[in-house]
């Protein structure tokens, strides 16, 4: 994201800060010379409810960076919750009617949100996701034959389907266009949890068939928490996928009930457009 205070805006949504990381920022009194914001960054978990059973985004926030280009890779998300349309209205924020009880809006950045006006099924309001791909059938080979994901949906003639771990939970959806899949330097990464000892032979799985492997399974500490293991993979059209092996990411992601206070305070804290105003620079492009 581009704008730390923008992007609370989610709170539009519905959604409420889960975990919130940020460094501790260097003091300003210092020369024109010194640019205090250089790699400084903040990560913020939110959703409707505790990462074990809803999905989550993750929101990076770098202090340097004015804006990031987009792609068309992302396509977006799409969630039930008429509360997310009242407040919506209420904030006045754009929407746009795309069919009967659907609208679409976007958040701060460009990222597209659908609204379906209407009360969730489900525990989590969290519908979907949708991902460009370029080839369909090669991306479900993927998808389903390589990474499990059972088919709930598939439509040739509209070039999607529609994908899922549980009955209950998030689903993906992917889409094809016509063309090559841009990340542009906006996008992002999806991650899934599985049990620990399963990474192993998911890494394997990925050499035998000779898919890329962006980071090989390792290990990450977290001081004075657990060691989580991940691998991160890339699909036929490059979308980046996480595996972190479950018994140690339920430790590192409970909610955190200092969350919004959080959040507060980092924006209070982030002075970062004056600086660079007040020295007439502009923030750099991502």
């Amino acid at each position: 994201m581009r704008n730390l205070k923008k992007a609370a805006k989610l709170h539009a949504m519905g959604m409420t800060p889960c975990l919130t990381k940020f460094p501790v920022l260097t003091d300003f009194t210092c020369s024109h010379s010194f640019r205090p914001y250089d790699g400084k960054w903040s990560k913020t978990m939110v959703g409707f409810g505790p990462e074990d059973d809803h999905f989550v985004a993750e929101l990076t926030y770098n202090y340097g960076i004015g804006d990031y280009k987009l792609g068309n890779d992302f396509m977006g998300i799409t969630l039930a919750s008429s509360q997310a349309v009242s407040n919506a209205r209420k904030l006045e924020w754009p929407l746009s009617k795309v069919a009967e009880g659907i609208f679409e809006t976007e958040a701060p950045g460009g990222y597209k949100f659908y609204l379906q006006d209407r009360c969730p099924s489900q525990s989590d309001p969290v519908l979907k996701v949708t991902l460009a791909v370029s080839d369909l059938q090669k991306s479900l080979n993927y998808w389903s034959n390589l990474l499990g994901m059972k088919i709930y949906e598939q439509d040739e003639e509209k070039q999607r389907a529609l994908l899922g771990y549980a009955d209950n939970q998030c689903k993906l959806e992917l889409q094809g266009i016509q063309g090559a899949v841009d990340h542009a330097a906006a996008f992002g990464r999806i991650a899934f949890s599985c049990p620990q000892k399963e990474l192993p032979d998911l890494e394997d799985l990925m050499k035998r068939e000779s898919h890329s492997i962006l980071t090989p399974l390792v290990s990450l500490d977290t001081p004075g928490k657990a060691t989580v293991q991940v691998v991160i993979l890339a699909d036929p059209d490059g979308h980046e996928i996480c595996f972190v092996g479950d018994e140690a990411f339920r430790e590192l992601s409970k909610m955190d009930p200092k969350g919004s206070k959080l959040l507060d305070d980092a924006m209070e804290a982030d002075k970062s457009d004056e600086w660079f105003a007040t020295r007439n620079k502009p923030k750099a492009s991502g």
